[in-house]
């Protein structure tokens, strides 16, 4: 319950600086909070595999928008990292 409350006071603060739903920070928002969500339904379900598939998916996505963010702008991504308490990935 207090993981909601939190995900809501951000997700309050990101969508009033970004007016524009289809920005980079929104986009990236609304996919940690499905990831999270998919996260603690695998824990009571672990061999729910379709939805394994979709958290895959999905992360792959929000890394492809993270990385794209990296490049264009340094500092809205780690204003981003620091706010949605995301780890960096790893680099190869």
């Amino acid at each position: 319950m207090i993981k909601d409350s939190f995900i809501s006071i951000i997700k309050q603060s990101i969508i009033t600086q970004e007016e524009n739903s289809g920005s980079v920070e929104s986009q990236v928002f609304h996919f940690t909070s499905n990831i999270r969500r998919l996260t603690s339904h695998l824990e009571l379900h672990k061999r729910d595999f379709l939805s394994q598939r979709g958290l895959r998916k999905i992360l792959g996505k929000r890394q492809r928008l993270l990385t794209y963010l990296s490049k264009k702008n340094k500092v809205r991504y780690k204003k981003l990292m620091d706010q949605l308490d995301i780890r960096e990935p790893k680099t190869r």
